[in-house]
C-alpha cells in the first residue's frame, strides 16, 4: 500500500468524514479528465466530494457524484456541477480497481483533491465501510490515545 501525502497549500478538498465512515484499505493517486470552467472551480476550491464514489464502466473509472460549482466568470459554456468525470490511471491500475470493487463490502471513494503541477489529482481510496461498533471502537481507542498522551505530557514536567 502506497503512502501518499500532500502539501496542506496545494490542498483543495478533504473528505474528512471517509476515514470515519470507511476503512481505508489502499491508495491510488489519479488525474481527473475536467473542462476549462472545471478546472478554474476547483483552483478556486469550490468542489465537494463528500458524497462521491467511483464506479468502474467499459474498462474505466469515473468519479461520480461530485460537485464542482458552476464558473461565476462562466458564460454558456459552463459545465454541469455533477456530471462524471472520468479518472486517470495507469490500465494496470484500473483493472486491479474495478476487480477489488466486484467484491461485497468494497468501494471507492474520493479521500482528497490537490493540485499538482497545475493538474488536479484525486486521491482515491479502496475502503470498507465500518460497522457502528467498530466506529465507536475507533473513537474510544483516540480517547485513550490522547489521555495517554496528556498522562505523558504531565509526567514529564
Amino acid at each position: 500500500m502506497k503512502k501518499h501525502h500532500v502539501k496542506a497549500a496545494n490542498e483543495v478538498a478533504n473528505n474528512r468524514k471517509a476515514r470515519h465512515d470507511y476503512s481505508i484499505l489502499d491508495t491510488y493517486e489519479a488525474g481527473i479528465s475536467l473542462t476549462g470552467t472545471e478546472i478554474k472551480s476547483v483552483r478556486a476550491s469550490k468542489i465537494n466530494i463528500r458524497d462521491g464514489f467511483v464506479q468502474a464502466r467499459n474498462g474505466e473509472l469515473w468519479l461520480e457524484n461530485v460537485n464542482i460549482a458552476i464558473y461565476d466568470q462562466g458564460n454558456q459554456f459552463n459545465h454541469d456541477p455533477l456530471r462524471n468525470r472520468k479518472l486517470l490511471l495507469h490500465k494496470k491500475e484500473i483493472r486491479r480497481i474495478s476487480s477489488t470493487i466486484q467484491e461485497k463490502g468494497i468501494t471507492v471513494i474520493p479521500l482528497k483533491v490537490y493540485l499538482k503541477n497545475g493538474f488536479a489529482k484525486v486521491l482515491i481510496g479502496v475502503a470498507q465501510g465500518k460497522r457502528q461498533f467498530d466506529k465507536r471502537e475507533t473513537i474510544k481507542r483516540r480517547d485513550q490515545e490522547r489521555e495517554i498522551q496528556r498522562v505523558m505530557k504531565n509526567a514529564v514536567r
